[in-house]
């Protein structure tokens, strides 16, 4: 868990910023595991580790399976550099970067069945990826051509939701109308996931939807990737307990699982979600990962977090791991990583390419699509904001 306070002591002997002594590296990594409580499968290093409750629920993941989920955070990583670039040069209004948070959301992703719904806040681009959104459709939300191009229904993946913990409500309905409809238990049982972050568990709706969710045992898997960062605001100001631990107040399970671990993600992930279609739910699952970027492009988390945090963090990159343990355990050569590589560039060139084609929003754009049905009071806006915009010489566009 992160600190408000440096990892190294200011009078330890040659200590530097960016540049930590060995011991206090291994400290470090020690003091964000969080103890035993922590579901690992594969370490930082690369090395599958037993664990007897959940290897049965990887069991069918052989080296294409692997190589597989490794390909999906690689091209959701590209995917999600090239928007922050995109964004930078002025072609975007704003990202939210998901660097880091790769194998928590791929994971989750990956453990939904197509019965299944999902519902995101606006950081869940890997949880697109999985449940078959182009990443391009994502772009127009925050181009402000659009609110999102996929079809929900269609996917079993909501659009995004930018209030905060909003989206904990809508998710323990869905799940609620799933039970009322008899859609637990039996071959054809569904389940519903809403992901959320660390800094959602502070609003309100998270804890109304946990108390809903509870009262009627809707099969909701509450998916939290606990970042350490709500923007600039560590977990302990957050908490006085371990996230997953919250859930033990209304009376449904929680576990803590190594959100940087792909594997660990997917097999806790498929055991929660087992555990709501078949009427055991809801469950809480907090993913521990760290948000390697900052919170969107508007953010700069040099002001409030330390380098030397960050660089202990990237020794627990969530993609090295998976490909030391595929060269390693697997035998996968150079030739699949080039391939990967060459893949990776094309996806980006397509993203940037669809980028430059869609339209430059006008003013109006601001207003479409607020209500189902015409309003009064919007239509007045709508005037007054246009012919604001025409004072100006030339127009504002």
């Amino acid at each position: 868990m992160s600190v408000p306070h440096d990892w190294i002591p200011a009078n330890t002997p040659g200590a530097t910023v960016g540049a930590p002594p060995r011991e206090h590296v291994l400290a470090g990594l020690r003091g964000t595991d969080e103890g035993p409580d922590l579901v690992q499968l594969l370490t930082p290093e690369g090395e599958r580790v037993a664990c007897p409750a959940y290897d049965a629920h990887v069991a069918d993941v052989d080296t294409a399976a692997l190589r597989a989920l490794y390909r999906d955070m690689v091209l959701v990583r590209r995917a999600d550099r090239e928007a922050t670039a995109l964004q930078r040069q002025g072609e975007l209004g704003l990202w939210v970067p998901l660097l880091g948070q790769e194998a928590a959301q791929i994971g989750a992703g990956r453990a939904l069945q197509p019965g299944d719904m999902a519902f995101p806040s606006y950081r869940e681009h890997g949880v697109a990826w999985c449940r078959g959104v182009d990443p391009a459709a994502l772009l127009g939300i925050f181009r402000g051509t659009d609110h999102g191009e996929w079809d929900p229904a269609a996917t079993g993946f909501h659009l995004y939701t930018i209030v905060i913990g909003n989206q904990c409500l809508n998710a323990t309905g869905y799940a609620m109308g799933q039970k009322f409809e008899g859609r637990v238990g039996g071959p054809d049982a569904q389940a519903t996931m809403c992901f959320f972050g660390d800094g959602a568990t502070s609003q309100g709706d998270v804890h109304e939807g946990f108390v809903w969710a509870a009262v009627y045992d809707a099969p909701v898997v509450f998916y939290c990737q606990n970042n350490q960062w709500a923007i600039s605001e560590p977990n302990e100001r957050q908490t006085r307990v371990p996230l997953y631990r919250r859930a033990q107040g209304y009376g449904f399970p929680g576990i803590r699982v190594d959100g940087n671990d792909v594997l660990a993600c997917l097999a806790v992930s498929r055991w929660a979600l087992e555990e709501c279609r078949t009427g055991n739910g809801p469950v809480l699952v907090e993913a521990f990962t760290y948000r390697m970027d900052a919170h969107t492009t508007s953010d700069d988390p040099s002001r409030y977090r330390l380098a030397d945090e960050l660089e202990l963090w990237k020794l627990k990159d969530p993609l090295e791991r998976v490909r030391v343990h595929l060269v390693r355990g697997h035998g996968v050569g150079n030739d699949f990583f080039d391939e990967l590589a060459a893949e990776s560039d094309e996806l980006a060139a397509r993203l940037r390419a669809h980028c430059h084609a869609m339209p430059r929003p006008g003013p109006e754009r601001i207003f479409s699509h607020v209500y189902a049905e015409p309003s009064p009071e919007l239509d007045a806006q709508r005037d007054a904001y246009l012919a604001y915009c025409a004072s100006f010489e030339g127009g504002v566009r």
